[in-house]
């Protein structure tokens, strides 16, 4: 009988207002989208961030706007702090860490692009053998998984 009576109420309620309640008894979730760049060397980019706590080194990328698809938030984001436009995109991953969800793409780009955003302080291409210490969130993992996946390795620390 109760089962009854909360199916109808669903029903009659408005669209806006179901959605409302769904949302609240659904955890929140941040999303953001990375990207692991390779160049025609094999060598991946890797942006200082002002915000990273840590080493300040880690893969490009930030937070979705609404409304705005994943390929398109990469592709936004990448061209916003280096200038450098994506070829060869692909999810990579799609992984949790807590109430966050990060969509990784894997993907190529031509040039050494250029630190245009006040929140990069550096931009480097670091051959996977000698990446800078304290990557965050096993990104080191992710980028030998990636190079390994686009067939990189037949290119050596010394390019």
């Amino acid at each position: 009988m109760l089962q009854r009576l909360a199916k109808f109420l669903w029903t009659i309620l408005p669209q806006k207002s179901r959605l409302r309640l769904v949302r609240l008894s659904q955890p929140t979730f941040t999303v953001s989208v990375a990207a692991i760049v390779f160049d025609y060397k094999g060598k991946v980019l890797l942006l200082k961030h002002v915000l990273r706590t840590t080493a300040g080194w880690g893969l490009p990328g930030g937070f979705i706007n609404k409304g705005e698809q994943p390929e398109s938030a990469i592709r936004r984001e990448i061209h916003e702090e280096t200038g450098l436009e994506l070829e060869n995109l692909e999810i990579f991953l799609v992984r949790t860490m807590g109430h966050h969800i990060e969509i990784l793409f894997s993907a190529t780009a031509n040039g050494e692009g250029r630190v245009l955003s006040r929140e990069i302080t550096q931009l480097g291409w670091f051959s996977p053998e000698m990446l800078p210490s304290g990557l965050p969130g096993g990104q080191e993992t992710i980028i030998h998984k990636a190079r390994k996946k686009m067939r990189f390795d037949n290119f050596s620390a010394a390019d």
